[in-house]
């Protein structure tokens, strides 16, 4: 048994009772004790970790999969989900928008009263919408896709510009050559697989617009124009993120965010962001539960797809030996619903054009792939936990030591480089995963798959009265509700209790990661 496992193992069992702790070290709450409970509890029962909802149900349950834009007359916010009473499940419409997923807007922001005052913030969000990956693509594909209407600049430039040789702003521009015999897998046209496109780039300055309308123009936190010294932007090595931060930035800061602005970026290998790091025991655990097990709580729904399966794949052309289509709906989801979201018609078979995916079909595909998240990130017990600890416990332990610093204001290394204590708003870009990982590991009582953009927000006040801080986290631009009894509704926690919690998991500057993950 590898080492890695048996450590997994007996930190959850032990972490089953109360973590004590006396506050955080060297605070100004030193004197307050209080216990956090280190251990996994379970979500909320609705439609979307209903099995049986998820392969008999109809439609979406309200969720938009076709647009960026609400429709009219539906409020930006998020979804609200009942619990399951009397074995009847209801789910109420609120406005989960796979395409655009509700953030931090000024008209639905949930202000805070005058007795405290926002001291820090760290934004973490999904890339906004973009092509499927290339993997996920049909053999092949019977219309093309162009991107045409942007450009995606790759060029090197000296540093500092002045009194240098000046770079060129080139840019890639996607051909096929006819002396190329070879054919592209999926589809033909000018975009690259994948790229943010230019709704999803248009998505993106508009996130960052709205977050400028809060964090400036509302609470009078941000600067006016971009400085450095308080504000940094953080992007993992896939170049989509970094399509939308140009955007982003853009958004937030205009004219002064299209000079020269720097993306904090971790070696591949070590990115806590993505993430990228190895942890050979966070996925020896969910190779036990996920996607390519048999485990039964994971095989109980493609079972039961295998009616839709044998459809899908008789219009796709993708053959039903195809792990990466039959392992999970990973694949057969992005590819649906990046169509959708761009207004493109779902396939049709390229050898029998009269046999199509239905929306009915689509739809059945995207209630599995919100269960099959659910299921991965939260519904499969305490090894869910385990799984995410493992695979973010490094960027949780950094926002850990953000909140750290942000209090004590002693973090004065590396000046201008984003871990300087002046730093009072972070901002984040990574994938669906990546969100997933959080959510998971604050314990969200209802669990989705992380649309395009989604969005958990931390923020950190200090109260005027006693000058002790408080943590609020905000997801999808509401206040999270955690199954965890620690941290519950996350709306004015005190810091030292979720920092805590934190700690207990992951370790003061992920201490504990080395040996949980086995290396």
């Amino acid at each position: 048994m590898p080492a890695g496992y048996y450590l997994w193992t007996c930190f959850f069992e032990s972490a089953s009772s109360f973590f004590a702790l006396s506050s955080l070290s060297g605070t100004q709450a030193a004197n307050v004790d209080f216990t956090v409970d280190l251990s996994w509890h379970a979500p909320t029962s609705s439609n979307i970790n209903s099995l049986r909802s998820a392969t008999n149900g109809t439609g979406t349950y309200g969720f938009i999969y076709n647009s960026s834009t609400l429709p009219e007359g539906t409020l930006h916010g998020t979804i609200d989900i009942s619990i399951v009473i009397y074995g009847l499940s209801h789910i109420y419409l609120g406005t989960y928008n796979w395409c655009n997923t509700p953030h931090v807007r000024r008209n639905e922001y949930p202000t805070v009263n005058s007795s405290y005052e926002l001291e820090y913030v760290e934004i973490i969000h999904r890339h906004h919408k973009r092509t499927p990956y290339a993997a996920n693509t049909f053999p092949v594909e019977t219309y093309p896709w162009y991107c045409d209407d942007e450009t995606l600049f790759f060029y090197g430039a000296p540093f500092p510009t002045h009194d240098t040789n000046r770079s060129a702003n080139t840019y890639w521009s996607v051909y096929t050559s006819s002396a190329n015999p070879l054919a592209p897998r999926g589809f033909n046209g000018t975009c690259q697989f994948p790229q943010i496109t230019r709704g999803g780039l248009d998505d993106s300055w508009q996130h960052g617009a709205d977050l400028y309308g809060v964090y400036h123009d509302l609470l009078g936190f941000l600067p006016e124009k971009h400085d450095p010294n308080f504000v940094s932007f953080r992007v993992t090595n896939n170049v989509i993120t970094s399509q939308v931060a140009s955007m982003v930035t853009s958004g937030m800061f205009g004219d002064e965010a299209q000079q020269n602005l720097p993306l904090l970026i971790q070696p591949a290998s070590i990115d806590s962001l993505e993430p990228a790091y190895t942890c050979p025991a966070a996925n020896k655990n969910i190779s036990t539960y996920g996607p390519g097990s048999n485990d039964p709580g994971w095989t109980a729904h493609l079972k039961a797809a295998t009616n839709l399966y044998a459809k899908l794949d008789a219009i796709s052309g993708v053959p039903s030996t195809d792990s990466g289509f039959h392992m999970s709906f990973d694949h057969y989801f992005d590819n649906l619903s990046a169509r959708l979201c761009h207004a493109k018609p779902l396939p049709c078979s390229a050898s029998n054009p009269s046999l199509c995916v239905t929306q009915v079909m689509a739809d059945e595909v995207f209630r599995l792939g919100q269960y099959e998240y659910s299921y991965l990130y939260r519904d499969a017990g305490a090894r869910t936990l385990e799984y995410s600890v493992g695979k973010y416990g490094i960027w949780i332990a950094e926002l850990a030591q953000n909140l750290r610093d942000a209090v004590h204001a002693t973090d004065t290394s590396s000046p201008g480089k984003g871990t300087s204590s002046n730093i009072k708003y972070r901002h984040n870009i990574a994938h669906d995963g990546s969100i997933s990982h959080v959510l998971n590991i604050l314990q969200v009582e209802t669990m989705v798959w992380p649309g395009m953009g989604s969005e958990v927000v931390f923020e950190l006040y200090k109260r005027k009265v006693d000058q002790q801080y408080y943590v609020r986290v905000l997801w999808g631009g509401k206040v999270l509700r955690s199954s965890n009894p620690t941290l519950g509704v996350l709306d004015m926690l005190r810091v030292e209790i979720l920092v805590a919690y934190f700690d207990g998991l992951v370790g003061q500057r992920a201490e504990k990661i080395p040996s949980l993950c086995g290396f």
